[in-house]
């Protein structure tokens, strides 16, 4: 009778146990799967903006066909940016950090045609232009949330990775912490802009 009771009792642990650490595993592809998602919310921002730069770019050439050089390095910066790829469950503070740079170029180059059109007083008063300037700041403001949102995921994901005893399943299973996107060096900077 007691060897019954204690091989009951030993089962229910087991069973327990198992329980316990499949939920914790499905709870953690869950949480990773949300920081995958989190991600391509920020690619498809970034490539909002990009697919508006062709077009404000054409838009600013009818007025301002002087500065070539200006509307080049816009297009240039779009394109290296849009040739940065990374895979969101395997990314390293390096890549991350291209990324962010690659983003950061085209932001400048952004600015830099927009401080341009300060000159066109035509310009700013074309409704295509004005359209595209208004699309193009939303897309920042979206970028940004994007970007506060995956941190935000990553944050509760890695939290949870660390947190015992589901960094024993972690561990067991090769779930990984996450990076996230922090402010590019000189950031708290105002941006120069030159002529």
């Amino acid at each position: 009778m007691k060897k019954n009771k204690g091989l009951i009792i030993t089962i229910v642990v087991i069973v327990l146990v198992a329980l316990w650490g499949i939920s914790s595993y499905n709870g953690l592809v869950s949480m990773d799967e949300n920081v995958s998602n989190q991600w391509a919310n920020v690619e498809t921002q970034y490539q909002r903006r990009s697919d508006l730069i062709p077009n404000l770019v054409n838009t600013v050439k009818g007025y301002a066909k002087h500065e070539s050089q200006t509307l080049e390095a816009v297009m240039a910066a779009r394109s290296q940016a849009t040739q940065v790829k990374i895979d969101p469950s395997n990314c390293t503070p390096q890549q991350l950090a291209a990324y962010q740079k690659a983003q950061g170029d085209v932001t400048t180059a952004l600015g830099k045609l927009l401080a341009i059109t300060e000159n066109y007083p035509d310009l700013k008063a074309n409704q295509n232009f004005l359209e595209l300037q208004s699309q193009l700041e939303g897309t920042e403001n979206r970028i940004n949330v994007a970007r506060k949102d995956f941190n935000d995921t990553a944050k509760k994901y890695n939290t949870s990775l660390r947190s015992f005893p589901r960094n024993i399943i972690a561990s067991m299973f090769g779930f990984e912490k996450r990076n996230y996107f922090e402010a590019e060096a000189g950031a708290e900077k105002a941006p120069k802009v030159e002529f």
